[in-house]
């Protein structure tokens, strides 16, 4: 099989088990908006959930496995299985002790964190509920951390649909604590002030963790792996991925920086009530989008690239980028544009319930067009970094990502001084967007200089069709948006029906733009699906 055949395979894996992750992510944040809205508590719950997400964005999604697959490949290809899995062991161990002592740290000093976190927010009463919820939840870091690296070391192997499946278990384990199955004499136990769901949320994060990295032991164990302790901060392996994950952290971790500290800018006491809440239920709107495809094929895509490197294939290397970046842009601009028109309507649908009035969908989709300007960045930037780890280079997607996360904070000082009447709670996201270009372009530019040309004039054309058929598609939308008169209807069924008939006929323009213009996107993106069926039978253990 090719090695385009074999990415789409391995990505189509991945993406299929990612959409019904990301369905159950919905049902978990549904339940949030239901209980919570955009109240104080939602803000106090999701600044506090907001740590073991970095932790899971930053190291589970990127750099654990940017640092930790190309060596542990390094060693398949040239040492012994029993040199690797040594490697392997000893990493797992050593993660394990400093984040048991991060964990420890972390609850013993939840009140200082906490208002570490809300620096601009003032002396406001629900930030005592976030110290409490903090000492529930920042455990969880452990069992994140240890499921990222249990995923790291499965990719290696090219098995990637178990790994991309833990997401769902974890959705699944909140589901039922919010659904109050299980966590009812834990709430009893609680002091009467602190008796509400967001304590029942928090147990179920620290639960669903902890699943995570379970689930994932049998499959480690049936490839080798044993949990002997064996802790060595010396090893010139564990040196070797510390050295690299230290700035892979910043580099491939940025976005997700830049995320939580828009949350930390939403605690300003002019922001109004529910910012932080309204920004991060539209970060997940996105990430609806973002994490189906783009995380998807970066998953996908370093191992790919580090076995390219190790075999000295630098220029399919530079074309498995190129074709990879083509596919996720040929998604990511018309879901931007689709996301953008549409902002109102899906967020009314999706959480306009309960607790979630039609304030909270205004206020959720003032940010969601900020974040969603910057889709198809963020989406280029999860392409781009595996290119410059899969080289072992790590300290310059960490060089670039710090500027990118300066320019975020001055953005965000600027608008909050000088925009704030015009964008409100949407000043963070546009900070977040604009830094996300900064961070692409200046990737892009660095390793063309570096190692040659990244078909930059086919990119281009590429992306003036699809911008072409994105300005078709929105036309067709506004005009069917009108005719429905969305805002008046009085149903969910009815918002359901014309939400739903809109999109599809917004992509159909759209595909059938890109069937004119003859984009070869198209007949790429039609081998994934072709694939999809079988995509879940990629070998699990392989090793190439």
């Amino acid at each position: 099989m090719t090695v385009k055949g074999h990415l789409l395979r391995s990505v189509s894996a991945i993406a299929l088990v990612t959409v019904i992750s990301r369905i159950c992510g919905y049902l978990r944040d549904q339940r949030v908006a239901l209980l919570l809205g955009t109240s104080p508590a939602a803000d106090a719950f999701l600044l506090v959930f907001g740590l073991p997400s970095l932790v899971r964005r930053t190291v589970g999604e990127g750099a654990l496995g940017a640092s930790f697959i190309p060596v542990l490949v390094g060693d398949l290809r040239r040492k012994s299985p029993e040199e690797a899995w040594s490697l392997a062991r000893r990493v797992f161990w050593d993660l394990a002790v400093i984040l048991g002592v991060t964990a420890v740290l972390g609850v013993a000093f939840s009140k200082q964190l906490v208002h570490a976190l809300t620096l601009f927010g003032g002396t406001h009463g629900h930030w005592g509920m976030a110290v409490y919820l903090n000492r529930i939840i920042f455990p969880s870091v452990l069992f994140l951390g240890l499921a990222a690296l249990a995923a790291a070391i499965l990719n290696s192997f090219h098995v990637f649909a178990l790994p991309a499946s833990m997401p769902i278990f974890f959705n699944l384990v909140f589901i039922l604590f919010s659904l109050g199955i299980v966590y009812r004499p834990v709430m009893d136990l609680a002091p009467t002030e602190f008796r509400s769901p967001a304590v029942a949320l928090g147990v179920g994060i620290l639960f669903g963790s902890i699943a995570q990295f379970v689930l994932q032991v049998p499959a480690l164990l049936h490839r080798g792996m044993r949990f002997m302790f064996s802790f060595s901060l010396s090893d010139p392996g564990v040196r070797k991925v510390g050295t690299l994950m230290g700035p892979a952290i910043l580099g491939v971790g940025v976005i997700q920086i830049n995320f939580f500290v828009d949350r930390i800018f939403a605690t300003a006491s002019r922001m109004p009530a529910g910012s932080v809440a309204s920004l991060y239920l539209a970060d997940r709107v996105m990430q609806l989008v973002l994490g189906v495809y783009a995380i998807a094929m970066s998953t996908a895509l370093l191992p790919t690239m580090s076995h390219q490197v190790a075999a000295g294939q630098l220029g399919e290397m530079k074309h498995t980028f190129a074709f990879s970046l083509r596919i996720v842009s040929f998604i990511a601009i018309p879901a931007a544009v689709g996301l953008i028109l549409l902002r109102q309507p899906i967020i009314q649908v999706l959480f306009q319930h309960g607790a979630f009035v039609a304030e909270s969908t205004r206020l959720t989709g003032r940010a969601l067009f900020y974040y969603s300007l910057g889709l198809p960045a963020f989406a280029a930037i999860r392409i781009i970094t595996p290119m410059y780890y899969s080289t072992q280079d790590t300290q310059t997607p960490a060089r670039i990502g710090f500027y990118s996360l300066v320019l975020n904070i001055a953005l965000n000082v600027l608008f909050l001084m000088f925009l704030f009447r015009y964008l409100l709670n949407g000043s963070p996201a546009l900070a977040s967007s604009v830094a996300a270009y900064f961070n692409f372009m200046t990737l892009f530019v660095l390793f063309r200089r570096r190692y040659g040309s990244l078909g930059g004039r086919g990119l281009a054309a590429s992306l003036s069709k699809m911008a072409l058929c994105a300005g078709a598609m929105a036309a067709v939308c506004l005009a069917v948006l009108k005719v429905s008169n969305f805002s008046a209807l009085p149903h969910m069924i009815s918002q359901v029906g014309w939400l739903s008939g809109i999109i599809v006929i917004s992509f159909a323009i759209y595909l059938g733009a890109a069937r004119l213009l003859r984009c070869e996107e198209l007949a790429e993106l039609s081998q994934l699906f072709r694939r999809a069926e079988g995509g879940l039978a990629v070998e699990s253990g392989a090793e190439l």
